[in-house]
């Protein structure tokens, strides 16, 4: 009886085949470094396809040539490069194609040099390109098949898939290697600016005369802030600006900050202290770059300001309704040394009551409906948000130009420097919710407790402060939460005066009146107890862009 042969079983040598397919593949599967899979299957590869000697080719990055990554055979090319459009492998290469020579000696594009430099000969050659789509890497090449014949088309079809999957794994790898560098890079950045952002001052209470704010436009920024105590209550600020963005501007911006920092409390003002930068960004260089920087020292006790400027977009004062420019200055830091060889001028301002903002130009350039904000729609932003306390005031102008989520052009930073000689015990912005009465009472106690007032007054003014509060939340705003409200404290004399803003829809003040305490039913009650703990409560007109003001004031007798 016949014995009929399974259908499905292969021809040896292509079973062969298919397992070595099927075994490189998943090498390079599960490889974490590709081309070192290539260079040890290379010899896997040519003892399976009886070829005598084998080198694998890939395209160098910058140079656009081949290079010989790794050989199999008896003599070692590993090294070699060929420049475009030299020999058998270019071919292949520049013609995605696999190139099949049978004879080396009728093929002109055949490169014997190699073999006389190496005595070793070449008759014939199988080259796969390593290509996915158009992106060429390089080519796999095997040299003379053994025992004298030649390579054939099964020859061909197995290089070809060989070729094709390690080009992929090629790809793949280097995505991985590219998608971990950007990783790196990313969390490097982070660090960066985490390092930047412990470099800019800690935010401080809202009655302190300088406050900042800064934005990124990336991760890092070339823009800072800095305030340094000095000796007799004295306080030096900065602002400054690097040219360019990235990584280097954030460097230059750092060796900034720290000569800031150092040179402030060791030098007389900020003419000398400008001076100094400017010498040793000179004398150490900054990679082409410059930087803007305006510095100056304030005197809490006078309200006077010295200041100086190095290219920097000029401060904007604001006393009252009137805003002036301080154009005075010299050109940027690290440009023209000569400049500053007999010192950076300084001028001396009289805050007089009001405010200096210093700003960079990120603010001046942003966006403004398709134009530039420039220096009148800054003026127009901080004549709108005047109302405001001063940190309050800063988010809220840095807010209209760069809405939360909102790309940034380039780094914003602003600065400002307030005369606080005059100014309140207490000033701070809440939202008009039921949460902020628990802020309000606890801020309005540590006011009142610093004046040295009793125990049992401060309570008796908590309580009408409260409920003032709560009538704005309640009644003012509907409880809608949907607004603010501005709680300011002052001492006059021996008197406490207490300031409540709001920017509701203004109220009757007839319609608020205390009614008689015969009349029991609920509520209604607040505004009697306001008016027997205050000594005078009133509503005034408020101030253009607010609501209403209410205000109450407490004598304090002898204390």
């Amino acid at each position: 009886m016949a014995v009929v042969e399974n259908p499905t079983q292969l021809p040896a040598t292509l079973a062969d085949d298919l397992d070595l397919i099927a075994e490189m593949t998943g090498d390079f599967a599960r490889s974490y470094d590709i081309e070192e899979t290539l260079r040890v299957g290379l010899a896997h590869i040519s003892t399976r396809m009886e070829a005598e000697a084998a080198s694998l080719f890939l395209m160098e990055e910058g140079s656009g040539e081949l290079v010989c990554r790794a050989c199999f055979g008896p003599t070692d090319v590993t090294g070699l490069r060929l420049p475009h459009g030299q020999g058998i492998v270019w071919r292949s290469v520049s013609r995605n194609a696999t190139e099949l020579v049978q004879d080396t000696r009728d093929d002109p594009d055949f490169a014997a040099r190699v073999d006389d430099d190496t005595g070793f000969r070449t008759r014939s050659i199988l080259c796969a390109p390593l290509s996915v789509r158009d992106e060429r890497l390089g080519a796999i090449e095997l040299f003379n098949k053994k025992g004298g014949g030649s390579f054939d088309s099964d020859d061909v079809r197995v290089l070809q898939a060989l070729a094709a999957s390690a080009a992929l794994a090629l790809i793949n790898a280097r995505q991985a290697a590219a998608m971990a560098e950007r990783q790196a890079l990313s969390r490097e950045l982070a660090l960066a600016s985490d390092i930047q952002r412990a470099m800019l001052p800690k935010d401080r209470c809202a009655e302190f005369p300088i406050h900042g704010i800064n934005l990124p436009a990336r991760g890092v920024s070339g823009d800072f802030f800095d305030v340094v105590e000095l000796p007799g209550g004295r306080l030096a600020f900065a602002i400054a600006d690097v040219s360019g963005k990235g990584m280097n501007a954030a460097l230059l911006m750092a060796k900034t900050a720290s000569l800031f920092r150092c040179l402030a409390k060791r030098l007389d003002g900020p003419g000398a202290l400008l001076q100094a930068i400017d010498a040793e960004l000179a004398e150490t260089g900054s990679a082409g770059m410059f930087v803007t920087m305006v510095a100056g020292v304030l005197d809490p006790a006078t309200g006077r300001v010295r200041l100086a400027n190095a290219g920097h977009e000029p401060p904007l004062l604001c006393c009252g309704a009137r805003m002036s420019r301080i154009d005075e200055g010299l050109p940027p830091l690290g440009v023209i040394p000569e400049m500053f060889a007999a010192g950076c001028p300084e001028s001396e301002i009289d805050l007089a009551g009001g405010s200096l903002y210093l700003f960079t130009d990120g603010l001046t350039e942003a966006d403004d409906d398709g134009r530039m904000l420039g220096s009148l729609g800054v003026e127009r932003l901080l004549t709108r948000h005047r109302l405001l306390p001063a940190p309050e005031r800063l988010r809220a102008v840095v807010a209209e130009v760069a809405p939360e989520g909102a790309a940034l052009k380039d780094d914003l930073t602003m600065l400002v420097v307030e005369d606080r000689r005059d100014g309140p015990l207490l000033r701070r912005l809440y939202p008009a919710v039921p949460a902020s009465l628990a802020e309000v009472r606890r801020a309005v106690t540590g006011a009142l407790t610093a004046q040295g007032l009793e125990d049992s007054l401060v309570g008796d003014i908590i309580l009408a402060v409260d409920e003032a509060c709560q009538n704005v939340v309640r009644h003012a705003y509907g409880g809608s939460g949907s607004g603010d409200m501005i709680v300011e404290l002052r001492r006059k004399g021996c008197e406490l005066v207490i300031d409540l803003l709001d920017f509701a829809a203004p109220v009757d003040p007839a319609r608020v009146a205390p009614r008689d305490l015969d009349d029991i039913r609920p509520g209604g009650l607040g505004t009697h107890l306001i008016r027997e703990i205050m000594d005078r409560v009133e509503f005034l007109k408020p101030p253009a862009g607010a609501g209403n003001l209410l205000r109450m004031v407490k004598g304090l007798g002898n204390q």
